[in-house]
């Protein structure tokens, strides 16, 4: 039996995110091993080796590009809307505790209907164009930003505005050197979460009513039984999804370097 003091000592031998390719790795041999043996049809699931020239082709050929492209530009358009409107809504219900009390609880309780629950009713309205589909992602960015940035704001300590006054700061020099300042760490959470959730709430508007993009791809893969385009899709999805919060995070690390550097 080993002694606690090893096992960590070989787990320091590892390169550095090395444990974090584990698991993949370990499904990546079980699918290719059922596949090269037979006792997974390919029907189903097709082989690795044919999927990742699948997902070649796609990054590849214009084509696949132009699929890209379109749901990157959904996505952007509806976070940017949402956000936008997140921002504004939270400063307001920050800032203001009339502002809050008048909106906050009917905001929560429309928040708290699911996306699903909102599309039979949009539907109608705006049918199943590129309108809808900007309502619903700019929906998935609203809520956490406007929730954050109210948050953040209200948060701020009352010395800090205190210390303000003192100083004759204006209105719009307390927002924007101290409280805005202050309130970035909930503020830049609330526009990560809102952007993830854009990035997940495409794929679903996409699959629902859509002819192009990465969610119809997955569709029409599924429905034609074109398995390999419909792996190599949901791959392209989850790298995509994954490297802008990693994206997000650096920028994050970037903007709030004085905070480890004054914690330091």
């Amino acid at each position: 039996m080993l002694s606690p003091a090893i096992a960590p000592l070989r787990l320091k031998v590892m390169p550095s995110g090395a444990l974090a390719w584990l698991v993949p790795g370990l499904l990546l041999v079980a699918w290719w091993t059922g596949s090269a043996l037979g006792w997974i049809s390919s029907q189903t699931l097709p082989p690795p080796a044919r999927v990742g020239v699948t997902l070649v082709q796609l990054l590849t050929t214009a084509s696949g590009w132009a699929q890209i492209g379109i749901s990157l530009q959904r996505v952007f358009g509806g976070f940017v809307i949402g956000a936008g409107l997140g921002l504004v809504l939270g400063l307001a219900m920050g800032l203001s505790r009339v502002v809050r009390e008048l909106l906050y609880p009917s905001f929560r309780v429309l928040a708290s209907i699911p996306l699903l629950g909102w599309l039979p009713l949009l539907m109608l309205f705006l049918g199943i164009g590129e309108t809808l589909k900007l309502v619903l992602i700019a929906k998935a960015a609203l809520v956490p930003v406007t929730l954050n940035t109210a948050r953040g704001i209200a948060e701020v300590p009352r010395s800090q505005r205190e210390v303000a006054q003192l100083y004759g700061f204006s209105p719009l020099q307390l927002l924007l050197r101290v409280l805005l300042p202050a309130a970035l760490p909930s503020i830049w959470a609330g526009l990560r979460y809102g952007l993830t959730s854009c990035w997940l709430v495409l794929v679903l508007v996409e699959l629902l009513a859509a002819s192009e993009g990465l969610g119809y791809l997955m569709s029409n893969g599924q429905q034609l039984m074109q398995m390999d385009v419909l792996l190599a899709a949901v791959i392209i999805v989850g790298a995509i999804g994954y490297g802008l919060d990693r994206l997000l995070e650096a920028i994050e690390r970037h903007l709030l370097r004085w905070r480890r550097e004054a914690f330091a």
